[in-house]
């Protein structure tokens, strides 16, 4: 699924509103009949709902919502903030229609606004403001966005809470923005519902096709995309009937140290259970025993010194490298990681690269220039902060990620509720499985040891790390089904590996 910008999506409202053809007015009924489909099947119509409509084309769908819901028996009490006089040629239609609505409490709001009294029990729909604000809200508008937030209901905005930008609010006031219940969005996520630190106004979003113009779709131009099943189904390899494991790839896991030899284990596990051939795990001496008994499907290499990893053996073999999971800062890991760029400039080997291994490359930037093309660097937000610096804003640190992914010619797998996948080609694609439950100890060891075993059987970078990313969550998420958010734990997303991948197999 793409994400567009406002520009995009006006044109894309103005082709459809041409080619179909359809009014404008009627593509806003359009819009407003899938929220109350929607809506109704959430919220039962014994409840009170309060509709604050904005002078604007959001507040245009508001009327409109309110007038349908009044029509499916639903108490609404509706207010129109019009202080300027000054309302969109839409939103004035609807008001019209609306004043002939007998079952509808509704009130203009031309000068001072005294709010209503609102209870936990009832229903806030927010059409305020909708995708093309570009400034901070103040005055009156400001006073009652904090008015809203400070009552107990539940809010619904229509197409983005009120007060958010749909990308970069580095500028914006954040007290100002409506905290959302839920979303229900027109077509499209917009790249602000996906970001951590704007993301949080949104509550649940549910995308609501509208029926805009699918050839204007497929033409207009974006950077930036939200995953979907059917894009990683398509992206899946057929095992071969007569496939044997040295075809399928050896993988070299370099990870754990002394107390963090977990961390080795679940990345090797995962590597293997993503279909990898073959797994060998280079580990410190203190974790062969622990490697070889909690995982007797990998082989072992245990390092001359006890406590870390301070050598690399020839990698010439392998068809891949997934490194930095529990190996810690030590001096000597350090130089073993150079020691694997040298070799693999050699070879020209993508190489999979998570946690310290990342915080020495930190330690070091000038490292960053010899990382092979196309390998995939896989940090949280600390740790690629740590990398090029801390940003002022979600938005900032995806532009940064854009310019590292470019400037590497690698993929930087930013994590987060919605890791995003960043290109050299500067595009990003946001991954659309996953659950907090996932913030847990080990998950990132998994992921990479899932993107390496896939590395491993020949998918491309970015198919490895957009596939992996995604069957990631998905374990997760059916982990969470049957453990919970609160009690999953790493283990339980590599045991349900295997369910995500049936999940995405054709019936």
């Amino acid at each position: 699924m793409k994400i567009f910008n406002i520009s995009q999506i006006t044109e894309l409202e103005k082709t459809t509103i041409e080619r179909e053809p359809v009014s404008s007015i009627d593509l806003m009924e359009r819009a407003s009949i899938q929220f109350v489909k929607s809506f109704t099947k959430e919220v039962s119509n014994h409840r009170r709902i309060f509709i604050f409509a904005g002078p604007g084309n959001n507040g245009g769908d508001a009327l409109a919502i309110a007038r349908l819901l009044a029509a499916a028996n639903y108490r609404i009490k509706c207010y129109l903030l019009n202080t300027k006089n000054d309302l969109s040629a839409d939103c004035d239609a609807n008001k019209s229609k609306i004043l002939s609505i007998p079952n509808i409490a509704f009130t203009e709001i031309k000068d001072r606004f005294t709010p209503p009294k609102i209870e936990k029990e009832d229903i806030i729909i927010d059409g305020i403001f909708g995708s093309g604000l570009n400034k901070p809200l103040s005055g009156g508008f400001a006073a009652l966005v904090k008015y809203i937030n400070s009552t107990e209901a539940k809010i619904y905005s229509i197409d983005i809470p009120s007060g958010l930008f749909m990308d970069d609010n580095s500028q914006n006031t954040h007290e100002t923005i409506v905290r959302a219940y839920k979303t229900f969005t027109f077509q499209f996520p917009k790249l602000a519902f996906l970001l951590s630190d704007t993301g949080i106004y949104t509550g649940n979003w549910e995308v609501l096709d509208i029926g805009l113009n699918q050839e204007e779709i497929i033409r207009q131009e974006t950077p930036f995309y939200y995953i979907e099943q059917q894009d990683i189904v398509s992206l899946l390899q057929t095992r071969n009937r007569f496939a044997y494991k040295n075809n399928l790839g050896h993988a070299l896991i370099v990870a754990g140290s002394k107390g963090k030899i977990g961390a080795a284990v679940l990345c090797a596990k995962s590597c293997l259970r993503v279909g990898a051939g073959l797994v060998t795990s280079l580990l410190p001496a203190c974790g062969e025993n622990v490697m070889q008994t909690a995982f007797p499907e990998a082989m072992v290499i245990a390092d001359i010194e006890n406590n870390f990893i301070s050598e690399i053996p020839d990698i010439s073999t392998y068809s891949t490298i997934g490194i930095g999971p529990g190996i810690g800062k030590y001096t000597a890991t350090g130089s073993a990681l150079i020691e694997i760029f040298s070799q693999i400039a050699q070879i020209q080997k993508p190489i999979v690269l998570d946690a310290d291994a990342l915080n020495i490359i930190s330690q070091g930037k000038e490292w960053l220039r010899i990382i092979p093309p196309n390998s995939i660097l896989t940090p949280h937000i600390g740790e690629f902060d740590r990398l090029v610096g801390e940003s002022v804003s979600s938005y900032e640190r995806i532009q940064k990620a854009l310019y590292l992914a470019a400037n590497l010619k690698s993929i930087i797998v930013l994590k987060g509720a919605y890791t995003a996948v960043c290109t050299p080609d500067q595009e990003i694609y946001f991954n659309s499985t996953g659950n907090p439950g996932m913030a847990t100890a080990g998950s990132g060891d998994i992921l990479t040891g899932i993107i390496t075993g896939l590395l491993a059987q020949n998918y491309s970078s970015l198919d490895a790390a957009k596939i992996g990313v995604y069957i990631h969550g998905l374990a997760g998420d059916i982990a969470a089904k049957k453990h919970s958010q609160e009690s999953l734990i790493a283990g339980d997303i590599i045991d349900n590996l295997g369910s995500a991948f049936q999940y995405l197999q054709p019936q």
